[in-house]
C-alpha cells in the first residue's frame, strides 16, 4: 500500500479537515468514527465506518479495501454478469481505497464522525478507470493540460414526504404523503412548513464544508432544492455526493423520507441541473472576451461541443429506465437539443456575463452520477473545440416547439448511442465505454423482466 498520509494538508476552507486536526479531535474524543467511502456507479456513497483507534494505527498505514464487485452491481447489489473487471471466475478481489485527504470533513448529523472520499486503485496500485472519480478526474486532467479548470455547480432536486423509508417500503411506495399539498415553487411558506429538515439539511452541509446558498420551493408536491456555490469541478461532484447521502440520512433522523428519482408521479420531475465554465488555471476569464464584452470564441466552440454529443453521453445523462420519464413538453425538462440565452425550455442555457459567464446542462436528473455527468459535459466540450465546432444559431421561443433532433427517449436509445460513438470512445476510452454500455443492458434486462403496477392494472380484470 502506498503512503496513505502524502498530500495531507488541503482543505478548501476551514471547515474541512487537516489529518492533523483529525488526530487531535480523535485523541480528545470529539471523533469516534471514520467513514472511508467512494462513490459508485450508481453514484452512492459505498465503503466502511472505522473506529477512530483503528484507523490511525492500522488504516493510515495498511489502508483499506473492498470487493471489487462493488462497481459491477445492480441498484439492488446483485452480482450481475458482463463486468471485464470481475466475476465469479475471477474470484471477486479486493479494490484499494485510496484516501483524498482534500475531502476530510466532519458529518455533524452523525455522534462523533468524520469522513474522507477515496477513490479507487487495484492492489498494484494502478488506478481502477471505471471508478466515476477516476473517469472525472481524467476529462480534467485533460483540461490541465491546455492550462484550463473547469468550475462547476449542480442544482439537485428532491421531494420529501411525512412517511419513513420503512413505511415507504412496507406500502409498496404507494399513497405516501408528500411534505405540501400544493405548488410551492418560490413560497416561504409552503418551504416554512418544512424548514426543520430543510434547516437541518443546510447548516449540517455547511458544518461539512459545504457552501451552502439556500433553499427553495419547486413545483411538484414536497418538491424543494437546496443550492450550494459553484467551486472546482471534483469538488462539486464530491460535495454533489456528500450532501445526497447526507440528506437521505437526516430525513430519516426526523422520521420522513426524500427521494431524488427522476421522475417520481405524472407532475414535475426532479432535475439536477449543472452550471459549468472554464477558467485559466491562473484564474484568467476563458469564457469571456472582456475586451469585445462577449462570449468568447472557444466558449462557443465548447457549447457546441456539448450540443453535438448531447445524444451520445444521454446514458451518462439519464442512467437510469425513470431518467426518460422526465423528459416531457412543457415541464421544465428539455426534450429537444438547442441553446438559448436564459431559455429554461433548452437542453442548454447560457447565463451570465463576464466572469459569472456559463453554461447550463438541463438534461440530467435529480439520480445522476455527477462524476460522470460532468466528464461527459467535459468530454463534449473539450471535442468542440479540439474540432473548433462552430455553435449553431440560437434558438429564440419555445424549444418544444421547434424541429431540433430530440433528446433520445429511452434508455436502449442513449445506450445505443453511447456504445457506438466514436467520440464517446476516443474521450473514455473502450474499457470505460463498455463498463457502462454493460450497466445499461443490466437495468435493460431487469426492467424488461418486471411485471408493472400499470399491466396488472390494465390487464389483471380486463385483458
Amino acid at each position: 500500500m502506498a503512503d496513505l498520509t502524502e498530500g495531507t494538508d488541503r482543505p478548501t476552507n476551514d471547515r474541512m479537515l487537516t489529518l492533523d486536526r483529525l488526530r487531535h479531535l480523535i485523541a480528545e474524543g470529539s471523533v469516534d468514527t471514520v467513514v472511508m467511502a467512494f462513490t459508485d456507479m450508481q453514484g452512492r456513497l459505498q465503503g466502511k465506518r472505522l473506529h477512530a483507534a483503528y484507523f490511525l494505527d492500522v488504516a493510515l498505514s495498511a489502508g483499506t479495501e473492498g470487493c471489487n464487485y462493488l462497481l459491477a452491481v445492480d441498484v439492488d447489489m446483485n452480482t450481475v454478469d458482463g463486468y471485464a473487471i470481475t466475476s465469479w471466475e475471477k474470484g471477486y478481489g479486493d479494490m484499494e481505497f485510496v484516501p483524498d485527504w482534500g475531502t476530510l470533513r466532519l458529518l455533524t448529523h452523525l455522534p462523533a464522525t468524520a469522513m474522507v472520499q477515496c477513490d479507487l486503485a487495484w492492489p498494484d496500485h494502478t488506478p481502477v478507470l471505471q471508478d466515476p472519480r477516476t473517469i472525472l478526474k481524467t476529462q480534467l486532467a485533460r483540461c490541465r493540460e491546455q492550462g484550463w479548470e473547469a468550475l462547476a455547480g449542480t442544482e439537485l432536486e428532491f421531494i420529501s414526504f411525512d412517511t419513513t423509508y420503512e413505511q415507504a417500503w412496507s406500502s409498496g411506495y404507494r399513497d405516501l404523503v408528500p411534505s405540501n399539498q400544493y405548488n410551492i415553487d418560490y413560497s416561504i411558506l409552503g418551504t416554512t412548513r418544512v424548514e426543520p429538515l430543510l434547516r437541518a439539511i443546510r447548516n449540517h452541509m455547511y458544518a461539512a464544508g459545504l457552501d451552502v446558498e439556500g433553499a427553495k420551493g419547486e413545483c411538484n408536491l414536497g418538491q424543494h432544492e437546496i443550492g450550494f456555490l459553484y467551486a472546482e469541478a471534483l469538488t462539486s461532484a464530491d460535495n454533489h455526493a456528500v450532501y445526497k447521502n447526507a440528506a437521505k440520512e437526516i430525513a430519516a433522523q426526523q422520521g420522513k423520507a426524500i427521494t431524488f428519482m427522476a421522475k417520481y408521479d405524472q407532475r414535475e420531475g426532479s432535475s439536477c441541473h449543472i452550471h459549468l465554465s472554464l477558467r485559466g488555471t491562473d484564474g484568467s476569464l476563458v469564457f469571456w472576451d472582456e475586451e469585445k464584452g462577449e462570449r468568447s470564441a472557444l466558449y462557443d466552440h465548447f457549447v457546441a461541443g456539448v450540443l453535438a454529443t448531447a445524444a451520445d453521453f444521454t446514458l451518462l445523462y439519464a442512467p437510469n429506465i425513470n431518467s426518460y420519464k422526465r423528459y416531457a413538453d412543457g415541464s421544465f425538462a428539455p426534450t429537444t437539443i438547442g441553446w438559448g440565452l436564459d431559455n429554461r425550455t433548452c437542453a442548454v442555457r447560457l447565463v451570465g456575463r463576464g466572469p459569472s459567464a456559463r453554461m447550463e446542462n438541463r438534461l440530467p436528473g435529480a439520480d445522476v452520477n455527477p462524476y460522470l455527468a460532468l466528464a461527459a459535459m467535459i468530454a463534449g466540450g473539450l471535442h468542440g473545440i479540439e474540432q473548433e465546432l462552430p455553435l449553431e444559431d440560437e434558438l429564440v421561443g419555445n424549444a418544444y416547439a421547434s424541429d431540433h433532433p430530440h433528446v433520445p427517449r429511452t434508455l436502449a436509445a442513449a445506450r445505443e448511442r453511447f456504445a457506438t460513438s466514436e467520440v464517446v470512445r476516443s474521450a473514455l476510452g473502450g474499457d470505460v465505454v463498455d463498463h457502462y454500455v454493460n450497466m445499461a443492458d443490466v437495468e435493460l434486462a431487469a426492467y424488461g423482466a418486471a411485471v408493472t403496477d400499470w399491466e396488472l392494472r390494465r390487464g389483471f380484470e380486463r385483458l
